[in-house]
């Protein structure tokens, strides 16, 4: 099996956007349930809250474009302490699509950026 994933392989979205077959594994990468989301309508197959930004980084950050790259840093380096589950996602991503699911409104500043990119490393 080549340790190589495909960038096209792993997608972002974000999880008011209506699940696709496309899709693939769907993984929620949120630290919290998407607010006004049902189970079914969310589709997530697999729940990774070990991966997603710390309550207290989440909360520095507010979204505020202007932390972006502060955020990017701090965000990346609460990563290097994932390793497993990173591993179960990279292993998922080499053998078939996946998209990561996330609730935030700011499609340019999302977390979610941050792991594909830590995902495809």
């Amino acid at each position: 099996m080549s340790s190589k994933i495909l960038a096209a392989n792993i997608a972002l979205k974000r999880a008011y956007e209506p699940p696709s077959e496309a899709d693939g594994i769907r993984i929620l990468v949120d630290r919290l349930w998407p607010r006004g989301l049902t189970k079914k309508a969310a589709a997530i197959d697999r729940w990774a809250k070990d991966v997603a930004p710390s309550t207290e980084l989440r909360k520095w950050f507010g979204h505020e474009p202007s932390r972006w790259k502060e955020f990017w840093r701090r965000y990346r380096a609460e990563l290097k302490h994932c390793k497993e589950p990173l591993d179960a996602i990279r292993d998922l991503a080499r053998s078939t699509p996946i998209t990561l699911i996330y609730a935030a409104h700011d499609t340019a500043h999302s977390h979610a950026i941050v792991l594909r990119e830590v995902l495809l490393d």
